[in-house]
């Protein structure tokens, strides 16, 4: 510092020296110490976390303190509060749903959100009695609301008044202006002097066309694109290609051009491959309970049904077990034995008495009724079984030929399958039988039916040259004299009292059909005779037609036609 003093110059003005004594400083004001962040060395910050702004010190972040820094606020993301609210609650823990209508609202607004609002004061019990006394305004707050809601109207009068007048409507008086001018000295003349100028502004017409054209200079030139950087060009391959492969846009309605375009290439281009398609859930949820349901009810039925065929069961056999006893007590009350009391009597009366609420039964006993129950029941199957047998026997046995031959025509006439299930299926032996031989030595009918005149729809008698015509109006000739089943005993004295017999009490018949007794007894079917006689007249009309008569010049009858008429009226009397 010395060297340096020593090759400076020498200064041109030395300095006053004051004495220390004479100057008197003020005294400066007394300043606490602010107390700033300690901030660690470097080397020493392990574990350091700068958080405020004055660990930074003016500075950038710390870049050995691995931990989000935010050096001058930079960076540092500010909390918004956005349109979520906070959960709040009241004094005494409930949940406050009303904050979100007092939202966005001055803190004085009064908004009856709660059900206490509907109550009335005087019946309020979370109010005091000076929250009940409602006082009224004083004169000047009244005053004060009264020029400011003036104010508010005002505004928004004077603002719609503005939006519906004109603008840029021009001044129709001129401003004028006065200007004191003084001229400078001209060529040394004094003589000018100074002079008052008034300037005016020339007024405008609004309607006169604008006076000059204005031309618009085209934009210039952009600035330059960014370059864009792309990678060398490559050829795509084939499913590159399919993927990039975009379907033409064809529409459903319109073909203007008349193109025959694929259904494939029209389903491609409608989208539906691209659409997912979901099933609700619910559907199979609606099936299952569906299920569900279906399974309890048939399981309800199943056992109501089954609940019915026991107690009928038990009635039925109750009913047999009651006819019992009174055929047994009839039996022994005809042949005069006093009747004692058998184990089955004992046995139906305790069954008896437990169907009545009796409680002398046990379990064993239970058990004993089921098991004979079911012996009943095969015992009743099988009584079934054997007199259906019986029947059948003895409709054979009654069969008369013709139906012999008939039962046995309708079992070679059965369908093949119909023989297998009944064990009457043969096989063929030989090839001849193979062939129908009702399809052979077929009549052949003529081309037409008949005339159209003539009358003969049924040509020949529906029993003709067969015996069943003599079968059925004759007694079965298999069936013996004497037999019961037959009609009458199958005699002829027996056939004329069940004829003359009055089954139903109708009494005998005094007069019968007339005619009726003066027919000859009849031993075959009825046959009718053709009538050829002119019942309508109409032979009669088409022969007078053909001679050409003509009934105005029929004169041979004489008089008028009526003096005819009352002849015939005569003659009818």
């Amino acid at each position: 510092m010395a060297a340096l003093a020593a090759l400076l110059p020498q200064p041109v003005f030395n300095p006053v020296q004051e004495d220390e004594s004479e100057i008197t400083r003020p005294s400066a004001p007394s300043q606490s110490l602010i107390p700033r962040a300690t901030i660690p060395p470097y080397g020493q910050r392990r574990g350091w976390k700068p958080s405020t702004p004055e660990d930074f010190a003016d500075g950038g972040s710390y870049p050995e303190c691995h931990v989000a820094q935010y050096p001058l606020e930079m960076g540092k993301k500010k909390g918004s509060s956005g349109n979520t609210l906070a959960l709040q609650v009241d004094s005494e823990g409930n949940v406050r749903y009303d904050a979100i209508a007092h939202q966005g609202q001055r803190p004085d607004k009064i908004i009856q959100s709660q059900f206490k609002d509907l109550v009335p004061l005087l019946h309020r019990k979370d109010l005091t009695d000076e929250d009940r006394t409602m006082e009224r305004p004083s004169e000047d707050e009244v005053q004060d609301t009264a020029e400011k809601t003036r104010a508010a109207l005002e505004k928004l009068v004077t603002g719609k008044i503005k939006a519906a007048q004109p603008k840029h409507i021009p001044d129709s008086t001129a401003h004028t202006s006065f200007i004191r001018y003084t001229p400078g000295q001209q060529n040394g003349q004094d003589g000018l002097k100074q002079r008052i100028i008034k300037m005016s502004t020339v007024v405008e017409d609004p309607m006169e066309p604008p006076r000059f054209k204005h031309k618009k200079i085209p934009r210039g030139p952009p600035s330059p694109p960014p370059p864009v950087l792309r990678s060398p060009p490559r050829k795509a391959t084939a499913a590159e290609q399919k993927e990039w492969m975009i379907p033409p846009c064809i529409s459903n309605w319109k073909n203007n051009k008349g193109f025959t375009i694929p259904l494939d290439k029209r389903l491609a281009a409608d989208g539906r491959g691209l659409q997912d398609v979901h099933i609700n859930d619910n559907f199979a949820k609606f099936s299952e309970a569906l299920f569900v349901a279906d399974r309890h009810a048939r399981e309800e039925v199943r056992q109501r049904s089954l609940m019915q065929q026991k107690l009928a069961q038990k009635e039925k056999a109750s009913k047999e077990e009651n006819l019992r006893m009174m055929a047994q007590r009839a039996r022994e009350e005809r042949s005069g034995i006093a009747p004692k009391p058998t184990a089955a009597t004992q046995a139906a009366l305790k069954s008896t008495l437990a169907d009545y609420g009796s409680d002398s039964g046990s379990g064993s006993e239970d058990e004993g009724s089921e098991e004979d129950e079911e012996a009943a029941k095969i015992r009743d199957d099988m009584r079934k079984e054997k007199r259906r047998e019986r029947e059948r026997e003895m409709r054979m046995n009654n069969m008369g030929t013709e139906q012999r031959a008939k039962q046995l025509a309708r079992q070679q006439n059965r369908d093949i399958s119909e023989k297998v299930a009944l064990g009457l299926a043969k096989p063929t032996m030989s090839k001849e039988s193979m062939l129908d031989s009702r399809l052979f030595n077929q009549e052949s009918l003529s081309g037409n039916f008949a005339d159209e005149d003539s009358y003969n729809l049924y040509d020949r008698p529906l029993f003709h040259g067969s015996t069943a015509a003599a079968a059925i109006y004759k007694a079965r000739g298999n069936i013996p004299e004497g037999n019961e089943d037959s009609f009458g005993g199958g005699t002829d004295e027996g056939i004329g009292k069940a004829l003359d017999n009055d089954r139903f009490g109708l009494g005998q018949a005094q007069i019968g059909f007339e005619g009726a007794a003066d027919q000859e007894v009849r031993e075959g079917p009825v046959q009718f005779e053709k009538d050829t006689s002119d019942v309508f007249g109409l032979n009669q009309f088409l022969d007078e037609a053909k001679t050409g008569k003509k009934r105005g010049l029929d004169t041979s009858g004489g008089g008028s036609r009526k003096r005819q008429q009352l002849e015939k009226a005569t003659e009818r009397e």
